[in-house]
């Protein structure tokens, strides 16, 4: 197999036409590290909602589902590590609220050497941000394992929470409803609903719906799949009931999305 490569780049705030891939709730096919050095916004992680700040470490494992979004006003760094790579990095997604100036500038120096390579692009390139993100995958482990950081009880709510998005990642393309989902949690839709409600501020067929819309906005913009083919690998029963989905969440037709998706290069 081969494995796609580490990339290092500048953090985009949301609010632009290309929001969406970042502002609903998705997953990725690769591992995530975002480093917020100014700013704040919103996550969504692990089934919960929570703010983000200034120095703010954010690490999503490959397939797990979130959400971000940011203000305009945010600055920071995002490295994109391939899923089977060599580089130990941390198995479960975690937030650290960075406070210490040591460990802060730390953190900087790692990344900010690794956009200068990566921008570089000198001979073995990826070699040397391998080297980094072993670093900065250290430091991961080091400050996950401080008493300052380790992770906050979850209540029951949040939990249940986090079990659904957990599932929602590898099956929102099976076509299930929320309530169908909440059956094979062994709880009530209305149970479910109420439970992702509080923790994450959004109901379960909203996340559900997020997921579904992400996937389809992705085909649509970043591929020539034919539009009946993603309705069907979707779970929608016909081509005319995905448009008029996609009509209602977004104002538009799957064919100006795309076309749209086509005009800005993607």
């Amino acid at each position: 197999m081969t494995l796609g490569a580490i990339r290092i780049n500048t953090i985009t705030p949301t609010g632009g036409a290309q929001d969406w891939r970042w502002t609903l709730a998705h997953d990725l096919p690769y591992h995530l590290l975002l480093w917020t050095t100014r700013g704040q916004g919103r996550l969504l992680l692990n089934g919960t909602r929570r703010g983000v700040g200034a120095h703010n470490a954010i690490f999503v494992p490959a397939g797990d589902l979130f959400a971000l979004e940011l203000s305009r006003q945010s600055i920071g760094m995002v490295a994109t590590i391939p899923d089977g790579t060599d580089v130990r990095l941390p198995q479960t997604p975690r937030q650290l609220r960075m406070r210490e100036a040591g460990p802060i500038a730390e953190l900087t120096g790692f990344l900010d050497a690794a956009g200068r390579e990566a921008a570089a692009q000198r001979s073995l390139t990826q070699d040397a941000l391998d080297g980094y993100m072993a670093l900065v995958s250290v430091w991961l482990r080091r400050q996950m394992a401080e008493d300052a950081h380790l992770p906050q009880k979850m209540n029951g709510a949040a939990r249940l929470s986090a079990r659904f998005c957990a599932r929602v990642a590898h099956h929102h393309a099976n076509g299930m409803s929320a309530s169908e989902h909440a059956e094979e949690l062994g709880v009530t839709g209305t149970h479910l609903a109420r439970a992702c409600k509080a923790a994450t501020g959004h109901t379960a067929a909203d996340i559900l719906s997020q997921r579904i819309l992400h996937a389809a906005r992705t085909a649509l913009v970043d591929t020539d799949v034919p539009m009946q083919d993603i309705a069907r690998h979707l779970g929608f029963g016909s081509a005319a009931y995905f448009t008029r989905y996609i009509q209602t969440q977004t104002g538009k037709t799957p064919s100006q999305l795309r076309k749209a998706g086509i005009a800005r290069g993607h």
